[in-house]
Formats: structure tokens, C-alpha cells, sequence
């Protein structure tokens, strides 16, 4: 009992601070899609010298979208070693079905791991709004079942969901189809793509945007976040508020400068834009 009161007073306090000083609060990971090609290269080996590079721009935590080889232990070592979390992973829906599960949990576990993101489904998951209320239901399921673990899953959406399907918004549907525990990962960049207004999309998402992708969009080749179009005041003062976000992750998808060089302007910018806040 004294541990879950202890537990109750830090989370209080955590919320405290999160509300007094909004998302300059929250901490910023990078999701390691925007350097896929440095993980990748000598066949994935070069993984640790890239957690290496991006823990000394200052990110608290990485995002994986894939793993390059390497297990669940290395991984974890390699994390440890720099100082980083793991702020979330993107996996495909069918490695949390049936006996799949149990497998993942034990793998994102060990990483120190607690969203598990579907970044993207079939077809035949968001043809219509039938489909997309049947998802919906699939993942108030693997909610339930990763719930006694203490790890959610969520979906982090592209362009689809911001345009109307038989006159209705997915990204709507899916809201009211889901539990609340399920996370709406909301991408910035992806919203504006499709033709969505940011702030009103996120705003949608209600307190379910725990980790959000802060992408730009606009501007020229080289834009890093601050450099485009994205109304950044706005949305960065939802997230550190009514969107109830856990982590700020930062992913960055154009090539006119070397990744690495892009993803650390990614983060000085952030960090002016919210010291302005």
C-alpha cells in the first residue's frame, strides 16, 4: 500500500510539473526511421554508433522501427549504455495477434518498452467504415491483453485518415471505435499531407496522443522542424496540455542534408521554439 501511495504522490508530482511548464516538460525522443540508412549501414552493425551520436545531441529516447539484426538484450545494452529509453516501437499488427503476443511482450519488455505502434494496416483493415470500426474493435483486444503487462498499442496515422471514406473521417472513426487506452500516435506531418488540420486533429485525440511525431511540412528540402509550415505554437502548447502526451517524438523524412545533421537541427529548433513558449 505505502508503494502505490508513494507511486500516486510521484505521478502527481510528474503531472504537476507537465502542467506548469506544458511540453517543455515532456521529453523529446527521435524515431531512428529518420536515420534508417545509418542503422542500416555495414548490414545494421553501425546501430550502436548512431544511439551513440543521437544520446549526445541531448534526445532522451529512441523510437525503433526495426531492429537491424540485433536482440532484445543487445539492445537493451546498447540503450543502457547511452542513457536513452526506449520511447516506443513500430511493429505490424500481426506480430500482437494470437500466440504472436505473448513472444513480443517478452521482446519489448527486455527492450524497457511500452507502446507498441502499428504504423500502418492492409487494405482490407480500412477499406470502408465497416473495416475501420472492426479494426477498432481488434484493438481494444491486444489492449486488453498487453494491459496486464503495463505496454499499450496504438496507431499512428499517414494521409487516409483525414480524408473522408463514404463520408466519415477515420481518424474519427477509429477515435470512437477504440478504448481509451488504445493510443491515437498523431503525425504532424502525415495530418498536413492528407489535408487535415493539425491543431483540429489533435484536438480529436482528446488525452489519447501519448507519444506524438512532431514532422514538418513545407517549406524548402531542407526544412527541419520550425522551417515549414506546421503551426508549431499551437500544437506544441496542446501537447503539453489537453493531448496528454508521455513523449515528443521527433521524425524527419527528407534527404537534401545527411540525416544525422538534420535530426540534431530538428532538436535545437524544438528547444528554441519551446523556450518561447
Amino acid at each position: 500500500m505505502a508503494d502505490k501511495k508513494a507511486a500516486a504522490k510521484g505521478g502527481a508530482k510528474v503531472a504537476a510539473k507537465i502542467a506548469a511548464k506544458g511540453a517543455a516538460a515532456i521529453p523529446v525522443g527521435l524515431q531512428l526511421y529518420s536515420v534508417r540508412k545509418e542503422c542500416q549501414t555495414d548490414e545494421g552493425r553501425n546501430l550502436p554508433n548512431v544511439l551513440a551520436a543521437v544520446a549526445k545531441m541531448g534526445y532522451a529516447g529512441v523510437e525503433f522501427a526495426g531492429y537491424y539484426g540485433w536482440s532484445a538484450a543487445d539492445i537493451r545494452r546498447m540503450l543502457d549504455d547511452n542513457g536513452l529509453n526506449c520511447c516506443g516501437a513500430h511493429i505490424g499488427i500481426e506480430t500482437m495477434l494470437g500466440d504472436e503476443l505473448e513472444r513480443t511482450v517478452e521482446f519489448h519488455r527486455t527492450i524497457g518498452n511500452r507502446f507498441l505502434i502499428v504504423p500502418g494496416l492492409r487494405s482490407e483493415y480500412i477499406e470502408s467504415p465497416a473495416a475501420w470500426r472492426r479494426t477498432g474493435e481488434l484493438f481494444n483486444q491486444i489492449a486488453r491483453r498487453l494491459a496486464p503487462h503495463g505496454m499499450r498499442t496504438g496507431y499512428h496515422n499517414h494521409v487516409v485518415e483525414f480524408q473522408p471514406l463514404d463520408g466519415e473521417l477515420p481518424w474519427r472513426i477509429f477515435r470512437d471505435a477504440t478504448r481509451g487506452q488504445v493510443v491515437m500516435q498523431f503525425d504532424v506531418g502525415n495530418c498536413m499531407a492528407g489535408g487535415g488540420d493539425p491543431v483540429e486533429m489533435l484536438k480529436l485525440c482528446g488525452g489519447r496522443a501519448a507519444t506524438v511525431h512532431l514532422k514538418e511540412h513545407g517549406g524548402s528540402s531542407e526544412a527541419v522542424i520550425g522551417e515549414g509550415v506546421a503551426p508549431w505554437k499551437e500544437l506544441l502548447e496542446l501537447i503539453g496540455t489537453t493531448a496528454r502526451a508521455e513523449w515528443q517524438i521527433i521524425e524527419h523524412e527528407r534527404e537534401a542534408l545527411p540525416p544525422l545533421v538534420c535530426v540534431d537541427r530538428c532538436l535545437k529548433t524544438l528547444r528554441r521554439m519551446l523556450a518561447e513558449l
